[in-house]
């Protein structure tokens, strides 16, 4: 089991000081918001790649790849009614598979809850057909870059399409490729019905990362959530990727979130161990 963090609760951080952070806690790898860097990843020279990589490798972390990947540009959208809006958003997510890969990621999220609902006047499965028709096409060219997409399943007080973690496996067999697979997350997974241990031991022929967080938005041991029977799940499927710390509520401060989540995280799943 390996330890991340995500970079964007070290608020207006730079990547230095965010990779300093994360090896004094004893974080292995570093999870990166890409609007936390730039507006657009394709205004990132090649240059700029390499050094963010090396800072990483610098600090004896490995960057595990992106996340909140349709923040900005503004106005991008996977289900708008405007196709050139669609169209753009695609071309963006395979810049960011092509950036992903450059900086050394192997992993990109597929959050952003607005950016992918169904809008009014749109059918299900018109956004299901289509959505399974992207992410095709989307995987063959992370395949190609070594980088495997990872739907994640959102409540649905965020967003209307894929809200449990049994759609999104549903979603994940109908693309039918070895380069998109799923995540889970914490949080979300505290507004499903299914059991979080029942939801994990399902997910787990899928399940290519994992977001740690409380239901409160904080970090895990902020709150009243059970780590415990989670990380006992994930060791009975032999879970060997990441467990990233994500947190929605910043006003602790990067180094108390940094270092309570992995102390606890450490607590619970060595106790699993």
């Amino acid at each position: 089991m390996k330890f991340g963090m995500c970079n964007e609760f070290c608020e207006d951080w730079e990547f230095e000081d965010v990779c300093g952070l994360a090896a004094s806690a004893g974080y292995q790898g570093v999870e990166i918001a890409p609007f936390t860097l730039a507006d657009s990843v394709e205004d990132i020279t090649w240059q700029r790649r390499q050094d963010l990589r090396s800072t990483a490798a610098d600090h004896g972390l490995e960057i595990i790849g992106l996340h909140w990947l349709l923040v900005k540009p503004e106005g991008l959208h996977l289900n708008s009614l405007d196709p050139t809006v669609r169209k753009r958003t695609v071309d963006y997510l395979r810049a960011e598979v092509d950036f992903c890969s450059d900086i050394g990621g192997r992993v990109m999220i597929v959050g952003s809850p607005k950016q992918r609902n169904v809008l009014p006047g749109q059918a299900y499965p018109e956004v299901w057909q289509r959505s399974i028709e992207v992410f095709g096409g989307l995987a063959e060219h992370a395949g190609q870059r070594d980088v495997c997409l990872c739907i994640e399943p959102l409540g649905a007080n965020e967003t209307n399409f894929i809200h449990t973690a049994e759609q999104a496996r549903r979603l994940v067999q109908a693309v039918g490729h070895p380069n998109f697979q799923m995540m889970l997350d914490v949080k979300a997974m505290c507004q499903d019905e299914e059991p979080i241990p029942d939801i994990i031991r399902a997910s787990a022929p899928y399940l290519k990362h994992f977001h740690a967080n409380d239901e409160n938005l904080l970090g895990p041991g902020f709150g009243q959530t059970d780590f415990g029977p989670i990380a006992q799940a994930l060791r009975e499927i032999n879970y060997d990727g990441y467990v990233s710390v994500e947190v929605f509520d910043f006003s602790p401060g990067p180094r108390k979130i940094a270092n309570k989540s992995i102390e606890h995280l450490r607590k619970v799943f060595g106790a699993a161990h």
